[in-house]
């Protein structure tokens, strides 16, 4: 069975691309291809892999995630599946995390060297989607401010885009996490809008791949009316005149 990872990048169309494979599992189930997405990844068969909080010791966590992941595997090899796709964003880290450390994902590598273990050498490949910084940082703020992040200050937005990690970095840490495993890096900028040819691309084959719910679009960044309504809601303000970097006036998509 070829078991891929996917481990997004956050703002880069996963949940529109995620909702595609829940929307169209059946069709994708008779194509011989099994999905995990978050809905059974947190809190269910991924959860331990990376140690949280509980009466059980770290090490424990992590063997019980192994186990259960085994488990899981075999279920799918025993229905058939040729192609299984798991997708969590989270594995990467989260933009909360980026935001605080203002830095790109910085424990990407270890994150992803446990995921590595704890699928025992069962991993295919893992695809990464990466985006231009510029507006992965717009669409990261964008998305914080609508759930509560207060406004930046100027020397944060600065060490934002003058912080040396970038995504080859990121890609070097996860080489080294999983040696030996394909990685397959894919634009955002070319595939946000088309999860089919995402999807055909991670499989290797476009045949018979569904098109049903290919363009619907999901967790969108809010615009900058929206997060001016939203600020003035919670009694902030600051946010600049003109249209905010990445809004499509500017002629940069804030797709998720």
């Amino acid at each position: 069975m070829d078991v891929i990872l996917h481990i997004g990048a956050h703002r880069t169309a996963t949940t529109s691309f995620e909702g595609y494979l829940r929307a169209n599992a059946p069709a994708l189930a008779g194509l011989g291809v099994g999905f995990w997405g978050p809905r059974r990844t947190r809190g269910g068969v991924l959860a331990g892999v990376i140690p949280g909080p509980g009466s059980l010791s770290s090490a424990r966590q992590f063997d019980r995630a192994r186990g259960r992941i085994a488990l899981n595997l075999a279920k799918a090899e025993g229905r058939l599946v040729r192609h299984l796709l798991i997708s969590d964003e989270n594995i990467l880290g989260s933009p909360r995390g980026d935001l605080r450390a203002e830095r790109l994902y910085p424990e990407a590598g270890p994150r992803v060297a446990a995921f590595a273990r704890a699928f025992e050498g069962r991993l295919s490949r893992i695809e990464i989607s990466v985006r231009g910084q510029d507006s992965y940082w717009t669409s990261v703020l964008c998305f914080a401010l609508a759930r509560g992040h207060a406004l930046p200050r100027p020397g944060s937005l600065d060490r934002l885009v003058t912080q040396p990690r970038g995504w080859r970095e990121v890609i070097e840490d996860l080489a080294e996490a999983a040696p030996g495993i394909e990685i397959l890096v894919m634009p955002h900028e070319r595939y946000a809008g088309l999860p089919e040819r995402r999807l055909a691309r991670m499989l290797g084959d476009a045949r018979g791949l569904p098109q049903a719910h290919a363009r619907h679009w999901l967790n969108r960044s809010p615009d900058l009316a929206a997060l001016r309504r939203l600020l003035a809601e919670r009694g902030a303000g600051g946010l600049p005149a003109g249209p905010a970097p990445g809004s499509p006036s500017t002629g940069t998509s804030a797709r998720r």
